[in-house]
């Protein structure tokens, strides 16, 4: 069964494109940084009946993470402008998340996004990748991603919310919500039911 990479877009991530600079024989540099993913920031997934289902990258989710092959592109689709097998894409871990580092000068779609990160169009990123180990803590409503498998590519997005980022994330938090909403439905029959039979207990009681 073919593995489906998770998504996700978190408003905090940034990236920014270096200034321009020529190489020793005159060539222009197109080199972006930025930051596909945070640690220890909470992000909101899902929101039902005023309740927030919420996640949070450990500090030690990449550890062991398969990133030998990792593409940047533009909302995770179209050809790769970067890629870390041929050395355009860098990915290293901090105390902040994840960090990129960049060379878009390969291709004209890298180029193009290059100079729409620079003229300020595009300034967000995000991430694709798939779970190998997470927390999910009920009182909170929140999901720790403690470790991850693989890390599959690294998307500059023009818009946080962009179509299609979320649709997994949204499905997890969308099943617990209602799991958690139907156990809390059948307790409160339940009580409800044990209610009435101890009314009806107390009226037996009385009526004797």
């Amino acid at each position: 069964m073919a593995i489906t990479p998770e998504t996700r877009n978190y408003r905090t991530f940034e990236v920014r494109a270096l200034p321009a600079e020529s190489g020793s024989e005159g060539a222009k540099t197109y080199r972006v940084e930025g930051y596909a993913a945070k640690f220890d920031e909470e992000t909101v997934l899902y929101e039902y009946d005023g309740i927030q289902y919420k996640e949070v990258i450990d500090r030690q989710a990449f550890s062991g993470a398969e990133m030998s092959d990792v593409v940047m592109n533009f909302n995770h689709g179209g050809k790769p402008v970067a890629r870390t097998r041929n050395n355009t894409l860098s990915l290293s871990v901090d105390t902040i998340g994840l960090r990129i580092s960049a060379d878009l000068g390969g291709t004209e779609e890298g180029r193009r996004l290059y100079e729409e990160i620079q003229g300020g169009y595009i300034d967000k990123m995000s991430f694709a990748f798939t779970v190998k180990r997470s927390e999910y803590d009920r009182q909170e409503h929140l999901r720790r991603i403690t470790a991850f498998q693989r890390i599959f590519d690294v998307a500059a997005v023009d818009f946080p919310a962009y179509d299609g980022t979320e649709i997994a994330a949204r499905s997890w938090a969308a099943a617990e919500a209602a799991r958690e909403h139907a156990q809390a439905e059948a307790m409160r029959r339940k009580l409800e039911l044990k209610l009435k039979l101890c009314g009806i207990q107390k009226e037996d009681n009385a009526n004797a």
